[in-house]
């Protein structure tokens, strides 16, 4: 561990347009502080001690900038205006890496809940392996529909996509140099269209994404360990 240095982008790009919020749910407040400042805490606080990069909509920088006062924030880290779309702010949060030996994780800012665990598991599988994908496997039925019809599909083999997705920086150049394509849902469907294998990662049950009003209260409920 002591010659691979560390990463971590957090991708702070969204909006609250589905929570209709005034601004975005990153910047909502989760047991008395942003969203985003749980995220970034957790990776601070792993023994990998990433370099944390933040990326923002151009337009909540001069926000982040006051919240990072008000709440007495000192964490070091970069902050990265960030693009259209997430394949954008990813690529450019990488632009600001260029060690050829990193390892790098990228997190959704609105994940506030994932565990040091998983992310320091994400990162020695990438170490080895190439890249470490969180999941968890789907506890729901499921369905896939083509052409209008709907098929059963084993859930044994359904896993949902979680983040860190962590890789080794070589895959993730070479991945984003790739033109965007409306497919790029995350991290792992742009390395796997560049011919890399995908690995998956066990992630955690409570590492969901703050996307509804009521996720927001879901997490408080597991941070005063009500849940």
């Amino acid at each position: 561990m002591d010659n691979t240095h560390f990463f971590a982008i957090i991708v702070a790009g969204g909006s609250g347009k589905r929570m209709n919020t005034e601004i975005p749910k990153q910047f909502l407040l989760l047991k008395g502080k942003p969203v985003i400042m749980h995220s970034i805490e957790t990776f601070y606080r792993n023994p990998h001690q990433p370099a944390i990069i933040v990326v923002l909509n151009q337009n909540d920088i001069a926000l982040w900038e006051q919240l990072v006062t008000e709440h007495d924030f000192n964490i070091p880290h970069t902050v990265v205006a960030g693009g259209a779309e997430r394949f954008h702010s990813v690529k450019n949060g990488l632009d600001l890496i260029d060690d050829r030996e990193a390892i790098v994780a990228v997190h959704d800012a609105v994940r506030p809940l994932v565990t040091e665990k998983t992310i320091s598991n994400c990162y020695q599988t990438a170490l080895k392996s190439g890249n470490a994908v969180a999941a968890v496997p789907s506890k729901d039925s499921v369905r896939l529909v083509k052409n209008g019809k709907s098929e059963a599909l084993d859930r044994k083999a359904v896993y949902l996509v979680q983040t860190p997705q962590t890789f080794k920086l070589s895959q993730l150049k070479t991945a984003y140099q790739q033109t965007y394509n409306s497919f790029f849902t995350d991290d792992a469907s742009v390395v796997e269209h560049a011919g890399f294998t995908i690995n998956l990662e066990a992630g955690d049950d409570v590492n969901f994404k703050i996307t509804f009003k009521t996720d927001l209260k879901l997490a408080e409920s597991v941070l005063a360990g009500e849940l």
